[in-house]
């Protein structure tokens, strides 16, 4: 075989020569063949990068709303310098993470860094990406996700792009009667990740990586995917460790497929959608006519910002009884859950969703009826102050700190290392703007080392040693299960009796303890679980 692609490359090295010094440039760049087709990347110092792989066909006209379909060949050497198109969406004004490119359908690619150098079958270890933008926004391009750090660091780091908004969750009866589900359903942007890690499984050796040492590693909605996969049978061996960062309530329970009181169900969701573009009925003519409407008017100015307004066409992730059939929590609680060593935590002033009431008061006879009393004494003094920073801080507690402590009790029991954490650091140019703390993503620039693509100048020597430090333990992680490692402070394996979490403090040092919030969260455990 090795003897083929030999001769196979000879014979396009001779074939692009005739077209002089372009293919000169193109033969000379790092090759690799992937299903499809061979690949030329780039060299970048270090590291190599190979952009805008197609991982499945383009998920356009009739395969608009289907499981990914295989990928399609290609014909000599396929350039992967760029990435490909972010999938279609509205962007987000106000992102934390702009893209890179413009939105499009065809959008289901890969990209891989890897070690210059590094050869097919070296079994380096592998880190795989999964954005969030809750599940409407996000995209693979943006400069703060690079892998080239972790390249450095001796990693192959793989990103990809999945399908967001009602490209990747929508239904509607008529896609069942056509018999184009594939058994599946809804949950196209689920699909999506478990084909780019069956793809990872497949391919990752060609760039020299593992793959039977893969880590998944998410933020918000992309924390969301990792619960999901942590907690489906249909993503079983495709990896054996993850990272949850800030993962939207951590524990992934996606509403019932059918909805309930108050909440609209998926296809519910998906023939009111159908009547705003007047289109009735719910047949495969109904299907022809959906897809027949542009990429624009499926986005219908979906975003961050709309999308609750748009809640009656616009189900989200919902429990399709294949992909997610439970929640996380409660897979872990029966000893469903994949059993991998797992990082979890979020940033000090994270979102604040899980809290919905708007006054104090509703907040202690509602969201903390059972245990009322103790909410009220954990809380005293964040009541006595300031009364909207204490329903913020309620709803972080809520929302990621309890439900992380939760999972990692259970995990723990289960005899499994997790390591919790809690990022307080704030960059030195954004402190005057966040007096809170650091809010919702600004973690994933320290622990991805690329700082400079989002502060740039402003950028000081302790808000980069933060960086190397966080950027040190998620390697050492992806490289042994055990974020440990030379010349950083010890990250204890979480243990129920002392609640000790690892915190990146305000004032750039890290270091265990006990959590401090600990009786706030005694509390929400409290008004959660019997």
């Amino acid at each position: 075989m090795a003897g083929m692609k030999a001769q196979l490359w000879a014979i396009m090295a001779v074939a692009l020569s005739a077209d002089g010094a372009q293919a000169q440039t193109v033969q000379a760049k790092p090759k690799v063949w992937v299903e499809g087709g061979a690949i030329a990347g780039r060299r970048d110092g270090p590291t190599e990068a190979f952009l805008g792989i197609p991982y499945a066909a383009p998920p356009v006209g009739a395969l608009r709303w289907r499981a990914p379909q295989p990928v399609r060949s290609w014909q000599g050497v396929r350039p992967a310098l760029a990435y490909g198109h972010d999938c279609m969406q509205e962007p987000f004004p106000s992102d934390a993470a702009p893209l890179g490119t413009k939105p499009a359908e065809d959008c289901l690619v890969a990209n891989v860094w890897r070690p210059a150098g590094a050869k097919a079958g070296a079994k380096l270890p592998v880190m795989v990406w999964i954005y969030g933008g809750g599940n409407v926004n996000g995209g693979a391009s943006p400069s703060v996700y690079s892998g080239a750090p972790f390249a450095r660091d001796g990693v192959v780091f793989v990103s990809f792009n999945w399908r967001v908004g009602r490209f990747g969750f929508f239904d509607f009866p008529g896609l069942a009667k056509a018999g184009q589900d594939d058994g599946l359903k809804g949950n196209f942007g689920y699909m999506d990740s478990i084909a780019a890690l069956k793809w990872v499984r497949r391919n990752v050796a060609a760039f020299g990586g593992d793959p039977s040492r893969v880590t998944i590693y998410g933020q918000s909605a992309g924390a969301g995917q990792v619960a999901m996969l942590l907690a489906t049978p249909l993503a079983r061996g495709l990896f054996q460790q993850a990272i949850i960062q800030s993962g939207g309530n951590a524990s992934n329970d996606p509403r019932p497929w059918e909805g309930g009181p108050g909440v609209v169900g998926i296809e519910q969701a998906g023939i009111n959608f159908a009547r705003r573009w007047g289109i009735e009925g719910t047949g495969p003519e109904a299907v022809v006519r959906l897809r027949a409407l542009t990429a624009e008017q499926v986005t219908d100015g979906i975003h961050i910002g709309t999308s609750s307004a748009q809640r009656e066409r616009f189900a989200g992730p919902s429990r399709d009884g294949r992909i997610v059939t439970e929640s996380l929590l409660k897979a872990i609680e029966a000893g469903r859950a994949a059993k991998v060593p797992l990082i979890i935590g979020s940033t000090g002033a994270d979102n604040y969703a899980g809290m919905r009431e708007t006054s104090l008061e509703n907040a202690f006879t509602k969201t903390f009826a059972k245990g009322q009393d103790q909410a009220r004494a954990a809380y005293a003094a964040l009541a006595n102050g300031n009364a909207d920073y204490a329903l913020r801080e309620m709803g972080r507690d809520i929302s990621y700190r309890e439900p992380a402590r939760r999972m990692s009790t259970l995990l723990r029991a289960q005899g499994l290392p997790v390591y919790d954490y809690r990022f307080n650091y704030v960059a030195a140019s954004m402190r005057q703007e966040w007096p809170e703390g650091p809010p919702h993503a600004t973690d994933i620039p320290y622990s991805m080392d690329t700082l400079a693509a989002k502060y740039g100048s402003s950028l000081t020597a302790q808000d980069r040693g933060v960086a190397r430090a966080l950027h040190a333990y998620w390697v050492n992680f992806v490289k042994k299960g055990d974020p440990n490692g030379p010349g950083l402070p010890h990250w204890p394996v979480f243990e129920a009796k002392d609640d000790a979490i690892m915190q990146f403090a305000a004032d750039g040092a890290n270091a265990a303890a006990p959590d401090p919030l600990k009786v706030r969260l005694d509390a929400v455990a409290t008004a959660r679980y019997p």
